[in-house]
């Protein structure tokens, strides 16, 4: 098997619209393969070389030709030279000791009569390169393996079996995701073929590939330039996750070395350190190719391996002067479906910031961000989610990852902070699971899926996950610190337990506000969280049939909301400078009558005494503007969007970012760098621009379009590609006049700023109001 040979193929069959798509949901009837270890005995602790297997065999026949194929660890596979599917970093990350995808392909193509061979290359992965942010390694096991079989017309022709054979002497001499790849073009004639060895992994916890493949999607040209420090850096332009691909004429031996990373520091030289996991992981997160040439021409592209960077710094003596760069944004197969745009062009980069964080951080399953941690944490999904459906068709995405989040689930309701978990479980990490606004996304998500898609299968998938959710936090709420006893409430008070809380507020030290969380509890967002939670069950309870269960929640939700009210204000009146603590209670529906205006009215006074900055962090900043916007003080909403200085979204718009930071402050005003540069969870304010600024909101098949227009944008256009069909909605001032225009494909209810409604049927609708 020649690797070059199937490289140059590659690059073929992406204009060759005959690759073959994958085959959702499909499993053979049986399984006649066996599992087989490519690998000869060696050191577990020390990093291996990719293995190659391959095998030939003869057809008589031709006919519908169905691979599949699944491994410990990852895998590409190639019928008679030609690539099987273009999924990347395939099968997917996931639990495999619970559940391990199988992928299906229709290869009936690429087969021939007479001889065929099959080979696939397995890289360590997910399964056993380095996870989370301690870098854990052999997480699943210390093993690769292959399990393969092809079919025609429902018949297996060829198994994966101690008939194959396999080599660790190929190109691909290290690979791990985090770590990089290291690559020796001159092996690419492979050799030192042996035996496989047949495992008996078993079959239990294999199951078909429901979600979407892994693709790789958008290219970027590198700029090559010198630093201040004299070292070669390439310049993408954009920050995202994937990686870098090399064209280059080399002789043999020469070698290149790129480390990739997010952004330039205060001197305008390379660095790593903004994602550097410190002691926790010893390896460290180095994000590095190391490319041997052979003679001529070389181009080559990472299979293993995913980093997060907009720059790469190159360490070769090899002249550079003819050689291309590209990077290549890798995430899962999720078309665009929303577009904005409007008169300020630093909104019109938040935008596309937030929608650049989405695709680098749902690779499979979502994710905080592409460097450091890369884990699947329940907070950020469960915040972002009703943002998410507006910017892209994630609903296979999610739902996979709400499957992860079942698997992880304990038998006590408790659902793990990240879904699929991937650290060692140690006595501090267990402290910390289940907080309120993380473990409460296996609502939250469920909920934002079903009013985007109005698809009841979500609800009931995930419903017993929900319900045992809430049995948890019920029990949590029957324990109460001494202070809060005089509740008279207090048993739907929750006040025990670990939670993050606000988290990452930009006054507040993290470090002493979870030890005062944990010494004194967190009431406000625990008890807050457990009502929403609760509220929404009573709701899906109903929308499924459930009435005995509708009935349970809907006390529940009361009691909490009683238990909140009577510790958390004061009749209904809130007293503090947090703006989280007004922005929670009126987004959640936990005050009364005028109690909410009066709120949003301190809470604007709160942000106009603050400059116009927002001090809300992680929970409650997607609702911010809302809030305001929809409580008579829309004005501050925009002052708040507009802000320019930090903390705000716009400070780092102005710093040049094309991603959204995990901080306020990622890059300070001294140019200093801290902390991942590509987290999507403060872009859920993007969210506001299609259901607030242009005002579509589609609940379950209801569409109500109610846009909150300002002169300060001039204009704004929002097209929304949803599962009801294309919603457009635009406005523009024009002298004295606002013109407004939608485009609805079902019914829909049309409230103009002057508060008039109209009840339009589907097509085009325009409207003119006199200021």
């Amino acid at each position: 098997m020649s690797e070059q040979k199937n490289i140059q193929q590659e690059s073929m069959q992406q204009e060759n619209v005959q690759q073959q798509a994958l085959q959702r949901n499909r499993m053979p009837a049986a399984w006649q393969a066996k599992w087989i270890d490519p690998e000869l005995p060696h050191d577990k602790e020390a990093r291996q070389p990719a293995s190659y297997l391959r095998r030939t065999f003869t057809l008589e026949k031709t006919g519908e030709a169905l691979l599949y194929i699944t491994c410990h660890g990852l895998y590409e596979a190639w019928v008679n030279g030609q690539r099987a599917g273009d999924f990347v970093l395939a099968p997917g990350t996931g639990d495999y000791a619970k559940r391990l995808t199988v992928q299906c392909y229709d290869v009936s193509p690429l087969l021939q009569v007479g001889e065929n061979e099959i080979s696939v290359i397995l890289g360590d992965g997910w399964y056993r390169g380095c996870v989370g942010i301690d870098g854990l390694r052999n997480y699943y096991g210390e093993d690769l393996a292959l399990l393969c079989q092809l079919e025609i017309d429902g018949k297996p022709v060829l198994v994966s079996d101690e008939h194959w054979e396999a080599s660790q002497e190929g190109p691909v001499r290290e690979n791990d995701l985090q770590q990089g790849e290291c690559y020796d073009a001159r092996r690419e004639e492979i050799r030192g073929w042996h035996s496989v060895t047949v495992r008996d992994y078993g079959f239990a916890a294999l199951a078909p590939t429901m979600s979407v493949p892994i693709l790789e999607q958008e290219r970027f040209p590198g700029k090559v330039f010198t630093t201040p420090n004299g070292e070669t850096v390439i310049d993408f332009g954009q920050n995202l996750a994937g990686y870098t691909q090399l064209e280059i004429t080399a002789k043999a031996g020469d070698k290149i070395t790129l480390r990739h990373g997010e952004t330039l520091d205060e001197n305008g030289n390379f660095t790593q350190k903004n994602f550097d996991p410190g002691d926790r992981n010893k390896n460290g997160i180095p994000q590095k190719i190391e490319y041997i040439c052979k003679d001529g021409r070389n181009v080559y592209r990472p299979r293993f391996a995913i980093f997060g960077f907009r720059f790469a710094k190159v360490e070769t003596d090899v002249d550079l002067t003819s050689a291309v760069f590209t990077a290549v944004a890798v995430y899962s197969e999720m078309p665009q479906t929303g577009f904005f745009e409007c008169g300020n062009e630093d909104v019109n980069r938040l935008f596309l910031n937030s929608l650049w964080s989405m695709r680098s951080n749902f690779c499979d399953v979502p994710t905080d961000c592409p460097t450091r941690e890369r884990a699947g944490w329940t907070g950020d999904a469960g915040i972002f989610a009703p943002t998410a459906v507006y910017l892209a068709d994630c609903y296979p995405v999610l739902r996979k990852w709400l499957g992860e989040c079942r698997l992880a689930q304990g038998e006590d309701g408790l659902v793990q902070n990240i879904a699929p978990v991937n650290n060692s479980g140690s006595m501090i990490s267990n402290m910390l699971q289940g907080s309120a606004g993380w473990g409460d996304a296996c609502v939250l998500v469920p909920w934002a899926l079903y009013e985007a898609y109005g698809d009841r299968t979500i609800l009931e998938e995930n419903y017993d996950m929900m319900v045992r959710w809430l049995a948890f936090s019920k029990m949590r709420a029957r324990k109460t610190r001494p202070h809060n006893l005089l509740n008279p409430y207090h048993r739907y008070l929750v006040d025990e337990g670990f939670h993050f809380g606000e988290w990452c507020q930009p006054d507040v030290d993290n470090g002493a506000a979870m030890k005062k969380a944990m010494m004194t509890g967190a009431p406000e967002p625990a008890t807050a969280y457990f009502y929403r939670s609760a509220s929404l069950l009573a709701r899906i309870a109903g929308i499924l049939g459930r009435r005995e269960d509708e009935q349970y929640y809907t006390e529940i939700s009361e009691n909490a909301k009683k238990a909140y009210r009577h510790t958390c204000t004061k009749n209904g009146a809130i007293r503090s400078d947090r703006q989280c603590e007004y922005v929670r209670p009126i987004a959640f529906g936990l005050l009364d009558g005028d109690e909410i205006q009066a709120a949003a009215d301190a809470l604007n006074e709160l942000v106009v005494k603050n400059g116009y900055h927002l001090n809300t962090g992680f929970l409650s900043t997607p609702d911010l503007t809302r809030v305001l916007a929809e409580n008579g003080h829309a004005d501050t909403a925009y002052r708040l969007l507009l802000q320019t200085e930090a903390p705000s979204w716009l400070y780092a718009v102005r710093k040049g970012a094309t991603t959204i930071w995990e901080t306020w402050d990622g890059i300070r005003a001294d140019g200093t760098v801290h902390d991942s540069l590509n987290h999507y969870s403060y872009g859920a304010v993007t969210g506001w621009l299609f259901s607030g600024v242009c005002g579509i909101r589609l609940k379950a098949g209801d569409l109500t379009i109610r846009p909150y227009p300002d002169r300060c944008l001039g204009y704004a256009k929002a097209e929304w590609r949803s599962p009801a069909g294309t919603i457009r909605s635009a406005w523009e001032y024009r002298e004295d006049m606002l013109l407004l225009d939608f485009s609805v494909p079902i019914p829909a209810e049309i409230i103009l700023p002057n508060g008039e409604e109209h009840h339009v049927e589907e097509g085009e609708h325009h409207y003119e109001l006199h200021l």
